[in-house]
């Protein structure tokens, strides 16, 4: 028998193969496409929650803005002496944010040392870490916040602060923390677990409570969350 009268023995190939290819391959694009949409209404979401947290905060007034200060920095000062916290890093208040003048001055009398976080220098998306006192030279960063001067003298490797007071735009009650979007404290903070410190709190206004967040695999959750209302343990 010929080669081509052993071929023609077997079935002529069916379209049915084609068309299952055919389905495959556009079953791969229906999924990379939901995927990719996800992604963009998850960033479409955090951002217009960002600017509904951030309308919320600054709408209060400069009353409720003094009184919910004092009432959360006592909260933090208690919660910072039960953890001996000596070396804490903090922020100034931007955006509406939870002021934090009263607690630094607390801090101050108590004799704790004080550091403010800069953008670094060299390394994008970094930040270091400089000791700050009354007297210590301010200058405003690309955002707007102030932030020290660079002076090596005055920074402290991350590993020997005891305590890092973040600012947040959104928490929810599962400890996630919503930041403004460049990762800065996400990054300083992803180690924190291996060596128990510094340990993260967050400082915020109740109103900056939400049910849930939309959080990604690099989204570093707070052990603790302090309010003018309550400190929250998770």
């Amino acid at each position: 028998m010929s080669t081509s009268s052993k071929l023609s023995h077997f079935p002529p190939q069916s379209d049915t193969s084609h068309l299952a290819v055919d389905a495959a391959v556009g079953e791969m694009i229906d999924v990379a496409s939901h995927a990719a949409n996800i992604a963009i209404h998850t960033q479409e979401n955090r951002n217009q929650l960002r600017k509904s947290i951030r309308t919320a905060r600054k709408s209060l007034s400069e009353t409720e803005q003094t009184q919910a200060s004092l009432s959360a920095s006592q909260r933090m000062l208690d919660k910072l002496q039960a953890n001996k916290a000596q070396h804490v890093a903090l922020y100034l208040t931007h955006d509406g944010e939870l002021a934090t003048p009263p607690l630094i001055a607390a801090l101050w009398q108590l004799g704790i040392n004080t550091y403010l976080p800069r953008l670094h220098p060299f390394n994008a998306g970094q930040l270091l870490f400089l000791h700050y006192s009354a007297d210590t030279p301010m200058q405003a960063n690309q955002f707007g916040i102030l932030e020290p001067k660079l002076d090596v003298r005055a920074i402290i490797p991350v590993t020997e602060l005891d305590v890092v007071i973040t600012p947040l735009v959104a928490f929810d009650l599962m400890g996630n923390r919503m930041g403004m979007g460049g990762g800065y404290y996400d990054r300083t903070l992803a180690n924190w677990q291996l060596k128990g410190k510094p340990l993260p709190m967050g400082y915020a206004h109740d109103c900056q409570q939400v049910v849930s967040l939309p959080c990604e695999h690099w989204d570093v959750p707070l052990p603790f969350i302090i309010t003018p209302s309550r400190v929250l343990t998770f």
